[in-house]
């Protein structure tokens, strides 16, 4: 029994997603930038075009202001490329006036035919340092507003940051009914409360299993006042071999040439180094055994580097398929793995593990997707 009630309680499948490196974040050693596994187009799009063809059902293109490629314009790219996973594009919330950014989502929900879903973000745009309650207003609002924009007629909306009044929706109609799914991640209580209020699936990063459950129980319990009951995802790397130490061994080959000065370097120059969430994750490193490890197979190594999610799942296809299963039965049902370098370990992870689980697509399962084209200014519906 999941620990939590979940909305999507019945279903026996998860949807697993693979990682896009859009932000200056692939590596044959962790620390060591190396030009074929740079950010460009082509080290990008051959990932994403691998998870397509393997059978992901997802994969996550993140934002951050990194040597890189912007996030909707690389998931645009993609559309015709890889015709069969969802992408889960990450939105910045005001960093696009609103209306403009209903109007981009429309466009690229029509593009993919309804594969599209937001991961909503909150941290500060570059150059800036905003209060946490100020970043959540706005994302609140930004969020609401986009409702609106897919579910009415008119976007009418008073708050303390936008205010819009009369707008007709014909030109920001998302193919989708409804619009793209949400998911969101973040700690502190004002981004528990968003995701509790609007969010579908509440992302966590990889933590022993007692904290991913308390961080389940927290979120539920403020989804109630809401009225709400919501799904729950988890963003972690992969190391899977053959064996246990096949496993074990290039866990420590990835580190192995990681100076702890370019580590901490690497940390500090991501947009949400100072998060809640990243706190977290740097305590996990300093809870570890002497191996890097905070419960079996979950070793934090990968965190000397990486501000946010720094834990991967390091043993044999067996064993992580446990702990996958062991996941699922929490009430985890969305995945979003990765791993260094992100080619090579999407197709391991893809042909070694991918084919013993049982995937579903989660806008198919919300019934999100029409069955033919929508009615929509963009789509089939009438033109004015």
């Amino acid at each position: 029994m999941s620990i939590v009630p979940i909305k999507s309680g019945a279903l026996n499948a998860a949807e697993v997603a693979w990682f896009a490196p859009l932000c200056s974040d692939d590596y044959r050693h962790l620390g060591v930038p190396e030009g074929d596994f740079r950010s460009s187009w082509e080290n990008t799009s051959a990932i994403a075009q691998m998870a397509d063809r393997l059978g992901y059902r997802n994969i996550l293109c993140p934002s951050s202001y990194q040597v890189g490629q912007d996030t909707l314009t690389f998931v645009a790219g993609m559309a015709p490329l890889a015709t069969r996973m969802n992408f889960l594009a990450a939105i910045r919330c005001g960093e696009v006036q609103p209306i403009m950014l209903a109007r981009t989502v429309a466009t690229l929900d029509h593009m993919l035919k309804g594969r599209l879903i937001l991961n909503v973000i909150s941290s500060d745009f570059p150059g800036e340092t905003a209060s946490n309650e100020y970043r959540y207003q706005r994302s609140w609002e930004v969020v609401e507003i986009l409702k609106q924009a897919w579910t009415q007629d008119e976007i009418n909306f008073e708050g303390q940051i936008y205010n819009f009044k009369g707008l007709s929706t014909d030109p920001v109609k998302p193919y989708q009914t409804g619009g793209p799914l949400l998911y969101f991640g973040g700690y502190s209580p004002a981004a528990v409360d968003l995701c509790a209020a609007h969010c579908d699936v509440y992302l966590m990063w990889p933590e022993t299993e007692d904290a991913l459950a308390n961080h389940m129980r927290t979120v539920h319990a403020r989804a109630q006042h809401y009225g709400r009951v919501i799904d729950y995802g988890l963003r972690v790397h992969m190391i899977v071999r053959d064996t246990e130490q096949e496993a074990k061994d290039y866990a420590e080959e990835l580190v192995s040439q990681l100076d702890d000065e370019i580590g901490r370097q690497i940390r500090a120059r991501a947009l949400d180094a100072k998060n809640f969430g990243v706190s977290l994750q740097a305590k996990n490193l300093a809870m570890a055994d002497s191996s890097g490890y905070i419960e079996p197979h979950l070793w934090t190594g990968i965190g000397r580097a990486r501000s946010g999610c720094g834990a991967a799942l390091v043993g044999s296809v067996d064993q992580v398929l446990s702990k996958i299963e062991r996941y699922m039965k929490m009430g985890i049902r969305a995945f979003i793995f990765s791993g260094y370098p992100h080619l090579q370990e999407c197709e391991i992870f893809g042909t070694k593990v991918l084919p013993h689980l049982k995937t579903c697509s989660m806008p198919e399962v919300y019934g999100r997707v029409p069955s033919q084209t929508p009615a929509t200014p963009l789509g089939i519906g009438l033109r004015r």
